[in-house]
């Protein structure tokens, strides 16, 4: 292996293995946050890269860096974006709030690489991290930038496609459940009937909501802080770098991108984080709710609700043969709380922002792109082994309708509350059917007993024995 080398910054020269390419200021910050070992994901250093190659192709347009550096800058911050260069990223989420060190490594990784490309040694500042690859940006609107880029390509991309095929899924299972006629839960207690169809309708229905959460909330994130510099004044940029690099980003990306209206608040406050945080966090809690339904009425097979019937996708237990348990529902729903608990994270962090700065960037960062992808997985994941192949136990559902006491519903608006109520609580204390009990107590003719309690009419709006 070669010596290690010495780079140079502000504060002095610093020891950096020879085959790196990163520099001073990220080997200070490397010994400073050896926190959790946890790094900035590929979506982030992608979005870094694709800034860094716009800004140098805008500087080159307006005259601000020489062809020849900017076109290297270009070259290798296309490296960043296409991942090559990822081991060079080391730096810990768990750094100075702003982002600099991240920014800086950036800056450092690009020019020594591009000092490669046009063939110089690596800390030879032909290419300069600060003069070249930074020009006309800060960390201060940099990082903000490039976090709301990261999120917004990833929740077009990645997670709206899989929460798109689970809607599409669900909406297969509303119309293929349709007929089948079983019993609604109300505080965990038998309600009326209800058709299975119109169970999973309204998970779609949940679904689609939630997407559009997102897609308002992803157009939010399109507002970029890029061109403030370091407190939102602009100070040393170009009149027009950040709307040329904002169109460029646009290009790349198809996203509706645009120059944040007010540079300060961008900076200062970071609500549109927030608002897709929580957008993720509905996303989260939808989701929980339609696992946690599907896994209880799956439950059994034989002893427990068993009304759906689960692909067994692996073995449940390592002391019970046989057993099979509802381990897709299970995954998504950690998953869920995990981004649940993300977003009290963010939430906190979008507080910190002090005065024209906030200062807990990096971890709002991660964990608004680790909720993200954690989601995407996990919808993926659970659309793929789980709802697929979900059945329907047609005899049990049917069978569940004939015992409950909430049968007795339907008798209400013909012979009164507390008449049915009557015959509700008979039929629990004599473990008969209300149907059995309504017939002995001769409550109403056979027939019209009959239409009154068929559970199919039950599932439609009406007033039974009146409007229908």
């Amino acid at each position: 292996m070669s010596a290690p080398r010495k780079e140079t910054d502000s504060m002095g020269s610093m020891t950096v293995p020879a085959e790196a390419l990163y520099g001073a200021q990220t080997a200070r910050a490397r010994d400073n946050f050896p926190i959790s070992g946890i790094v900035f994901p590929r979506p982030f250093l992608r979005a870094l890269g694709m800034v860094k190659e716009h800004a140098a192709k805008v500087n080159r347009e307006l005259g601000l860096i020489n062809e020849r550096v900017a076109l290297a800058v270009m070259d290798a911050a296309e490296e960043v974006i296409i991942g090559d260069l990822d081991d060079h990223f080391p730096l810990d989420i768990f750094q100075t709030g702003s982002g600099t060190s991240t920014n800086m490594n950036a800056n450092e990784v690009i020019a020594n690489r591009a000092c490669q490309l046009l063939g110089e040694p690596l800390g030879s500042r032909t290419v300069h991290p600060n003069d070249h690859v930074n020009y006309g940006q800060s960390s201060n609107d940099v990082i903000p930038t490039v976090m709301h880029l990261a999120a917004a390509v990833e929740i077009k991309e990645q997670l709206l496609p899989k929460l798109g095929e689970l809607r599409k899924a669900l909406g297969a299972k509303a119309r293929e459940f349709d007929d089948i006629v079983t019993i609604a839960r109300t505080h965990l207690q038998d309600a009326t009937p209800i058709r299975l169809g119109q169970i999973f309708g309204g998970y779609f229905r949940q679904v689609t909501l939630v997407i559009s959460e997102l897609e308002r909330a992803m157009d939010g994130l399109c507002e970029l802080p890029l061109g403030g510099t370091a407190v939102g004044t602009g100070l040393n940029t170009h009149p027009e770098f950040a709307q040329r690099v904002i169109a460029g980003l646009t290009e790349v990306t198809d996203l509706p991108l645009r120059e944040a209206k007010d540079h300060f608040a961008a900076q200062g406050g970071k609500e549109q984080v927030v608002a897709a945080s929580g957008a993720l966090k509905t996303t989260a809690t939808a989701l929980f709710k339609i696992a946690n339904d599907i896994r209880f009425l799956a439950s059994g097979p034989r002893c427990g609700l068993g009304e759906l019937q689960l692909p067994a996708v692996q073995p449940g237990s390592s002391i019970m043969p046989g057993k099979v348990n509802p381990v897709m529902a299970e995954s998504l729903m950690q998953v869920c709380a995990q981004v649940i608990g993300n977003d009290t994270t963010i939430t906190l962090s979008g507080m910190s922002g002090n005065f024209e700065l906030n200062v807990m960037m990096p971890v709002m960062a991660h964990n608004l792109l680790q909720s993200i992808d954690l989601l995407a997985s996990a919808t993926g994941q659970f659309n793929e082994r789980c709802l697929q192949g979900l059945a329907a136990d047609r005899e049990r559902c049917e069978g569940l309708i004939e015992e409950s006491l909430a049968m007795c519903t339907a008798l209400a608006p013909v012979i009164g509350y507390d008449q049915a109520a009557a015959i509700a609580k008979q039929a629990h204390e004599t473990g008969r059917t209300v149907r059995e009990v309504a017939l002995a107590e001769k409550v109403l003719p056979e027939e019209e007993l009959k239409s009154l309690l068929d559970p199919r009419p039950m599932t439609e709006a009406g007033i039974p024995g009146k409007t229908r």
